[in-house]
């Protein structure tokens, strides 16, 4: 597997994907050897019919210039898009869409599950784009990767270590197997597990999936560490910052309900707060 059909999700509201992000994410997918998709999409906000509301503080007029400020950022974001993406010999498409606001994570989603991969950059404040990440994740079926803008200098160069996080649970196969051509360009592989974090974590929990790397020619070498009481999303960020890796691969746990994501502790500090570029799989 490589990663030859990727998407980008181009964020248009309410902060735009900078162009720097646009930047980083053509030159991951070159560092790939895949083609990209640039997905922008111009939301749509729904009124209810309000005279009173427009009529003491124009709220119609409001949501008209929310769209428009959306319209534009959408344009924008796209045509850099396409440009950068065509000069680096790796603009595969590039797509606009009018969609709900309360839409967008599951258009996004639906895209995201005809790609090998789904990029998402992250940008302040960014709790649309969670929605997005947690409907890409949970709802795509492919992997996705997440990043703040100027954190993924390794991934552009190609990575010089990658930690995979392990606990043995169907959710980090996934994500294994999904990273495999992100593992296969690293320099060094860390194979992580916690082990007194879930009670099914044992000693030497990595090796089989040690074995595994092996087969597809890539080393790992496996790293033991205990919580010491603290949250699973605290021991991962102190060992990224001991280690500094350029990319964190882990399966994402929880589920949807009726629009709601239920997320793991780990999984919702991750997406709330990534230490590092995250590559996320359920």
């Amino acid at each position: 597997m490589t990663y030859l059909d990727i998407l980008l999700h181009i964020d248009s509201y309410p902060k735009p994907t900078p162009d720097l992000a646009i930047d980083e994410a053509i030159a991951i997918a070159a560092q790939f050897g895949g083609k990209i998709t640039g997905l922008a999409v111009e939301v749509i906000i729904p009124m209810r019919s309000n005279r009173l509301a427009d009529y003491l503080i124009g709220l119609s007029a409001i949501a008209d210039g929310e769209e428009a400020r959306s319209r534009k950022a959408s344009q924008e974001g796209l045509k850099h898009f396409t440009s950068h993406a065509k000069a680096a010999n790796v603009f595969d498409a590039a797509i606009s869409a009018r969609v709900n606001h309360f839409d967008v994570a599951d258009y996004v989603a639906k895209l995201a599950r005809t790609r090998d991969l789904c990029i998402l950059p992250l940008v302040g404040g960014y709790d649309g784009q969670l929605e997005v990440a947690k409907s890409v994740v949970f709802s795509s079926g492919r992997p996705m990767l997440i990043f703040r803008s100027g954190e993924v200098g390794g991934l552009v160069v190609g990575p010089n270590l990658v930690v995979v996080a392990w606990d043995g649970s169907h959710n980090a196969a996934r994500a294994l197997a999904d990273a495999l051509p992100i593992l296969a360009l690293a320099k060094q592989v860390r194979i992580l597990s916690v082990l007194d974090d879930k009670p099914d974590v044992e000693i030497n929990q990595g090796a089989d999936a040690q074995r595994h790397l092996m087969m597809h020619g890539v080393p790992a070498s496996l790293d033991e560490v205990k919580s010491d009481g603290q949250a699973i999303g605290s021991v991962l960020d102190r060992y990224v910052q001991q280690h500094k890796p350029d990319l964190l691969v882990m399966g994402a746990y929880g589920h949807s309900r009726a629009r709601e994501f239920l997320l793991g502790g780990a999984t919702e500090h991750t997406l709330n707060d990534p230490p590092c570029p995250v590559l996320l799989s359920h």
